[in-house]
């Protein structure tokens, strides 16, 4: 398969796929706690895979693409209390954002869509990229890799619809693409109760809370019933979702 991540490639390809009107998938996530059993780079990890197969589906049908390296670092504040955690300030990542965003265009690439794998910034990138795409004259496009791959993943699992936090979901999606990083001894004690990762629309008032008000563990949801299949599949399923969009 043709390379498809930027830091792997010379300048004088990258300036061909731009030429060519390759579309730039720029990873986002986290460096925060997930539970007793699954490392601080899950989010990070997991948005950078689902690129990496978005890409593959769309180099199989011929089509050109990047996968910009991945922004390890968001908005995790709410996680700062079980240590482990890196967070930005809004400002600093709206900065950080609009000046990665400003040297993509710059090189040549017109299209780039935004794939998050971090609940704590998906309000925060609906704002921002709207905010960019005025300022650089560019539309910067954003979604959550789980959001994409919503309808497709309530079908896969088997005791949450959706993502939560070290769950059933991510903890599968880790056992696929790196086991070794899971501590299937601390396994038994990854659970937590059953939040979505967004904000519920039905809450008049938003009112800021640590996580660890929301659970002791770490952990939103079930990791026992994990599984490598079930992640392979969710993975999978994300990446056709977003490569879809991106063919049209």
């Amino acid at each position: 398969m043709p390379e498809i991540f930027w830091n792997r490639m010379t300048a004088p390809a990258l300036r061909e796929l731009a030429a060519q009107g390759a579309p730039v998938l720029l990873p986002v996530g986290s460096t925060e706690q997930h539970g007793p059993h699954l490392p601080t780079g899950v989010d990070d990890f997991l948005s950078t895979e689902a690129c990496r197969r978005a890409a593959a589906i769309m180099v199989a049908q011929g089509r050109p693409v990047v996968v910009a390296p991945s922004l390890w670092c968001g908005l995790a504040d709410h996680h700062v209390e079980f240590g482990g955690t890196f967070t930005l300030t809004l400002a600093t990542y709206h900065a950080l954002l609009r000046d990665v965003c400003r040297s993509v265009l710059t090189a040549g690439f017109r299209k780039i869509l935004i794939v998050n794998g971090h609940g704590g910034n998906v309000t925060a990138l609906n704002a921002i990229s709207s905010e960019i795409s005025r300022e650089l004259s560019a539309p910067i496009a954003v979604t959550s890799y789980f959001v994409a791959g919503q309808a497709r993943i309530a079908g896969i699992l088997e005791h949450q619809d959706t993502l939560m936090h070290a769950c059933e979901g991510e903890t599968s999606m880790m056992m696929a693409i790196a086991p070794d990083l899971v501590d299937g001894v601390r396994l038994a004690e990854a659970v937590g109760p059953q939040i979505a990762l967004q904000s519920d629309p039905s809450e008049a008032i938003h009112v800021p809370r640590s996580f660890h008000k929301v659970t002791s563990s770490g952990v939103a949801g079930d990791a026992r019933s994990a599984t490598a299949e079930k992640g392979e599949a969710i993975l999978d399923a994300c990446a056709e979702a977003i490569a879809e969009w991106l063919m049209k």
